[in-house]
């Protein structure tokens, strides 16, 4: 081979997919046959004593694979998606120093693909006395009202964020504030689409039947709510985590808080618990549509998809010329 079509950048596997429907025990599996150490992908597992709504893995579930960005700050701290790919990039080097595979697995796409393709993102400041004036006007005026505003300056942005994402839509009306520019046009010079990896990437995602996954949805929030989701609410409003805080408006945050402060009652928080999770299950399946590279694999959910991990030991082994008997075995 000649030396200059040797790829000498360093290999990263990703595995994304929409809530639900299966990352976490393939990842296991993947990572014990791949000497792998998982990094988590997800924007809300970085906070701590907040288990059950994000689905996190506990430590005696992990099978002794380790993890990564996972009860690293805690609840009343804000967590962002530069923070992300900043320690993950870390994480990476420090995976790669261990003679490890890094391995992320996760379902938020902005912060997976940061990583990945290496976004530039730009310091546009804060205005505090902004962010106040435009909770107010949600509190006031509605959410959807708020998302119409930001609709009115920036309708690419405001395409992508449900009227329920309060916080990145003040964000998002906070940077045309300061810039007069819409977020989307300083994302889409971050991306650099014609920007290569600095990783040998390859990303796998996951897809089912949008009827099975829904119903895996609801099973699974009935799960949550069965393994004390509100008791967890409760106690990290307990502690003075305030419900404005960016981790109590995540989903299967903002729901429980809203049933305990008594604006609605319990079956009507589940059900809008599950709505908003098919929802959003289905803008991360849009995201993930529009990520370079990516290699669908079609999860069943019939009980016999079984050769799914070789279809996936079949793309890793192309992707990263290693023996797919090796992986399998």
């Amino acid at each position: 081979m000649n030396d200059d079509t040797i790829d000498n950048r360093p290999p990263l596997l990703v595995l994304v997919g929409p809530t639900a429907v299966g990352k976490t025990a393939l990842s296991l599996r993947l990572a014990k046959a791949l000497n792998a150490e998982i990094i988590s992908g997800d924007s809300m597992q970085v906070y701590r004593r907040m288990d059950i709504g994000t689905a996190k893995l506990m430590p005696d579930e992990r099978e002794g694979i380790p993890h990564h960005l996972i009860d690293i700050r805690e609840p009343e701290h804000p967590f962002s998606v530069s923070e992300f790919q900043s320690l993950c990039a870390e994480k990476i080097a420090e995976i790669h120093s261990r003679g490890k595979l890094p391995f992320i697995v996760g379902g938020t796409g902005l912060y997976v693909e940061s990583v990945c393709y290496g976004f530039r993102f730009q310091d546009t400041g804060s205005d505090e006395a902004f962010r106040a004036e435009m909770r107010l006007f949600a509190r006031e005026q509605g959410a959807q009202a708020l998302h119409d505003r930001l609709g009115a300056v920036d309708p690419v942005t405001s395409g992508k964020l449900h009227p329920n994402d309060e916080g990145r839509i003040i964000r998002a009306l906070e940077v045309y504030h300061l810039t007069g520019k819409p977020l989307s046009e300083s994302q889409d010079q971050s991306r650099g689409d014609d920007k290569q990896s600095p990783y040998r990437l390859c990303i796998i995602g996951l897809a089912m039947d949008r009827a099975d996954l829904y119903a895996r949805i609801d099973r699974r929030v009935d799960e949550m709510m069965e393994a004390g989701l509100v008791d967890e609410v409760n106690k990290l409003l307990g502690e003075g985590v305030p419900r404005e805080a960016v981790s109590m408006r995540g989903l299967g945050y903002k729901e429980i808080v809203a049933y305990l402060a008594g604006e609605t009652d319990y079956a009507t928080a589940v059900d809008i618990l599950k709505r908003d999770t098919r929802h959003f299950a289905k803008r991360q399946l849009s995201w993930f549509r529009h990520m370079k590279a990516l290699e669908w694999v079609d999860v069943r959910d019939d009980g016999k998809n079984s050769d799914l991990f070789k279809r996936i030991c079949a793309i890793i082994a192309g992707k990263f010329q290693i023996d797919i008997e090796y992986i399998c075995s």
